[in-house]
């Protein structure tokens, strides 16, 4: 029994092994009462099950979580990093990251709400995720106490764990009785798959580990073309319907899904220094990060876009190491999102086989003139002779320099 003088502590509940374990040492370990969060992020499973688990352990009704945030995850996380056109390592649309500080926040209203003095989560000592959760906790409440049974006890294998569950009554699907092939993580703009079959970068990621998107191969053989309207940097409407930004992102996973779209494979640097590989499924995220491209190539003006792309990973780094809630990253928010007030209007794109393209893009605030750009006569509007001072004014130090090292 811990001496911690911790009563009460909310949990991050999934309802699966790993979190049903938690709770159940928390409850012998440190004595308190667990209060059980789970969140509706979009991740497609049935979630009420984990009510009916947390009650069998002896969780009161009153103090079981089970909150619907997908509007919030995409109106108020997924959309203004979208904005920022955040890519991690050049690749990665940051979709287990960027769901964790909406856990963390939620996590800690539960706490005030409850009158809990700490918090707990079931993330490994080795991954991002711990270092997320806690540098939220810490941010939002920066005196609760934060408990990581992976950093502190002694069920270190899959075995130990299945083990203690039987020990202790607590019920172990039969999917979780063999060896687990890899580990995912889910919500309404990815999946993730890590470990075990995936471990080895060189080998090839086996077809059934993907479960967002069908073969790129077996997709249509013909190719769908959608719109996507787009209001100050945000999206608003699929093929001219106005939908919610979780509606929206759910419809785009489902032609995502359908075209084969979305598929990452990749070796990251994790925060905590190592090396990891990783499958992610970003079908929806993959169509809608193209189509805000698509709108600020014609709304943008190009100091504003470069400067966007210099930032652009500074902000991906700062979401992936757990700096959502720092004065950085609000600070570039707000440039982003200064940037985006004449982003509007519409996008089409061809779905095909795996791949996502921009076809066509409009917009009442377009910067791109059809009369100067023209390869026909442009009746004045741009005088070619101007080129001529222009060139030799950026020519002047390479022909100095050109003359004293020849």
């Amino acid at each position: 029994m811990n001496d911690s003088g911790i009563k009460k502590v909310v949990l991050a509940y999934s309802g699966g092994l790993d979190t049903s374990v938690i709770l159940k040492w928390l409850q012998q370990e440190y004595g308190c009462e667990v209060v059980t969060f789970t969140a509706d992020l979009g991740q497609g499973e049935e979630l009420e099950p984990a009510r009916a688990k947390a009650e069998l352990m002896g969780v009161k009704p009153e103090h079981i979580f089970i909150d619907d945030l997908r509007e919030e995850f995409v109106r108020d996380y997924v959309f203004p990093m979208m904005r920022s056109n955040a890519l991690y390592e050049g690749t990665y649309l940051l979709g287990t990251s960027i769901a964790r500080p909406l856990i963390a926040k939620r996590q800690i209203e539960i706490a005030r709400q409850v009158g809990a003095d700490a918090v707990s989560h079931g993330a490994t000592g080795k991954g991002n995720d711990q270092v997320r959760f806690e540098l939220g906790y810490y941010a939002l409440a920066p005196d609760i106490k934060v408990i990581a049974p992976w950093r502190e006890w002694d069920l270190t294998s899959r075995t130990r764990l299945i083990e203690f569950a039987e020990s202790h009554q607590i019920p172990v699907s039969k999917d979780k009785r063999g060896e687990a092939p890899f580990s995912t993580d889910a919500n309404l703009l990815h999946t993730s798959s890590e470990g075990k079959v995936l471990e080895d970068p060189w080998d090839e990621v086996p077809d059934y580990v993907y479960s967002r998107t069908v073969n790129p191969e077996d997709a249509p053989d013909a190719p769908e073309t959608i719109t996507i309207d787009f209001e100050r940097g945000d999206g608003v409407a699929l093929n001219g319907e106005a939908m919610s930004p979780a509606t929206l992102l759910a419809a785009l996973n489902d032609l995502g899904r359908k075209h084969g779209i979305g598929r990452l494979d990749l070796v990251e640097n994790r925060f905590v220094g190592m090396k990891s590989r990783g499958m992610y499924e970003t079908p929806g995220g993959t169509i809608y990060a193209m189509a805000h491209r698509g709108i600020e190539q014609i709304t943008l003006d190009r100091g504003a876009a470069h400067l966007k792309d210099e930032l652009a990973p500074r902000y991906a780094e700062l979401v992936y190491n757990g700096f959502w809630f720092s004065p950085e990253r609000e600070m570039l928010q707000a440039a982003v999102d200064y940037s985006q007030a004449k982003v509007s209007g519409t996008v089409r794109l061809k779905l095909y086989k795996g791949s996502c393209s921009v076809t066509g893009r409009k917009s009442p605030h377009s910067l791109y003139s059809e009369k100067v750009v023209t390869f026909e006569d442009d009746q004045g509007a741009y005088d070619q002779r101007d080129a001529a001072g222009f060139i030799k004014l950026n020519a002047l130090r390479l022909r100095l320099l050109g003359r004293r090292d020849r």
